[in-house]
């Protein structure tokens, strides 16, 4: 199944009378404002899933700041959804879906693959002419069995002996160790390649099209096995894993990200850029 779906690709499933969970995952970092977000103007029949309780864990002295959930919790979550062995799912928000690829991930990562992204999310939704419900909505209780374990992950561990590329999906200067407003570190994982996660999205907040992010992917080296992407805490490198996967390429995940990576005293860091190593 292709991770994304369009706008007029949704509509006309709805139109048709297909039932889909549609999730809205809307979330920015250090705002808590997504569910009233969502309260305000909604796909109709979309139920809210959030971010920090439901697709996080709790985080630890080690875990990056946005831990995988439980694989219990996040079940129980699923469920909460509304969803089904047999459901289709599809996940959106309002920037570019860089919330909406976590939800992706960890279904997939459950073994759920009937799971799509919005391309332009919201937006592309309401440009397509659909209109938006208020309020808040309640699913029906589904029943779904998910499998932990489905996707590749890279842990700390692992991090020296990558067969692969490893890929820096935050903004160069976080990279370049310019600035850091989140982490009490500055600078990237020695080794690693910066592509920043924007890369990945057009003007419209829409994905590139695969040839093009297929060439981009490939320009770093990152269509070879034991490639993987990290981030800040595991929230957009899921963006890179999805917008690989569009084009054809399987990239794994290091879900703590730097945020688990500079919590260790004796990892090194880098600040220069290392594209030329490649």
């Amino acid at each position: 199944m292709n991770p994304l779906i369009s706008a007029a690709q949704l509509r006309e499933i709805l139109d048709a009378g297909g039932q889909p969970v549609l999730l809205d995952v809307r979330w920015v970092l250090g705002r808590d404002d997504g569910a009233q977000s969502y309260a305000a103007g909604h796909i109709p029949g979309a139920v809210f899933a959030d971010l920090e309780k439901e697709l996080s864990g709790a985080p630890g002295e080690h875990t990056g700041r946005h831990p995988l959930p439980l694989p219990a919790d996040f079940e129980q979550a699923a469920r909460g959804w509304g969803i089904n062995a047999q459901s289709h799912v599809v996940a959106y928000d309002n920037s570019g879906a860089l919330a909406a690829a976590r939800a992706w991930w960890l279904l997939r990562h459950a073994g759920f693959d009937r799971v799509q992204v919005l391309d332009g999310g919201l937006g592309a939704w309401t440009d397509a002419g659909g209109e938006l419900a208020l309020g808040y909505e309640q699913a029906a209780k589904g029943s779904v069995s998910l499998s932990w374990g489905r996707m590749p992950v890279v842990e700390y561990e692992e991090l020296d002996t990558l067969p692969g590329t490893l890929i820096d999906s935050r903004a160069t200067a976080r990279y370049l160790g310019i600035e850091e407003p989140i982490d009490p570190v500055a600078g990237h994982i020695p080794g690693a390649l910066n592509r920043p996660t924007t890369d990945n999205l057009d003007a419209q907040m829409r994905f590139r099209a695969p040839e093009v992010l297929h060439s981009s992917f490939v320009t770093l080296g990152a269509h070879r096995p034991g490639s993987a992407a990290y981030c800040g805490s595991g929230i957009t490198a899921a963006h890179q894993v999805l917008a690989a996967a569009s084009a054809g390429i399987p990239l794994g995940l290091f879900p703590g990200s730097w945020s688990e990576y500079c919590s260790y005293p004796d990892a090194p860091v880098a600040t220069s850029d290392e594209k030329h190593r490649h």
